[in-house]
């Protein structure tokens, strides 16, 4: 399974943000490592991965404000067409 990345770097190197945090679904969470290595090689941002209960990209955990998180990228199943 390919993740669509480009488009959060990209956010991510216009907008900044010196953390950010990466969700998605058990059945996804192995590949979580690779993701955020790749995210952090790409830009200047550290990569916190929640590792709480994830049922759908309703599913925001709010406290990642108190940690400074300036993006969360939610990492599902199914593409969200918005």
């Amino acid at each position: 399974m390919e993740f669509e990345l480009e488009p959060a770097i990209e956010n991510i190197k216009k907008y900044g943000g010196e953390y950010v945090a990466i969700q998605m679904p058990d059945g996804l969470r192995h590949r979580a490592v690779e993701i955020a290595r790749r995210i952090e090689k790409e830009t200047q941002a550290k990569v916190l991965i929640w590792a709480g209960t994830c049922f759908g990209a309703c599913d925001i955990p709010v406290c990642l404000k108190d940690l400074n998180v300036k993006f969360l990228i939610h990492i599902g199943h199914e593409s969200m067409n918005y």
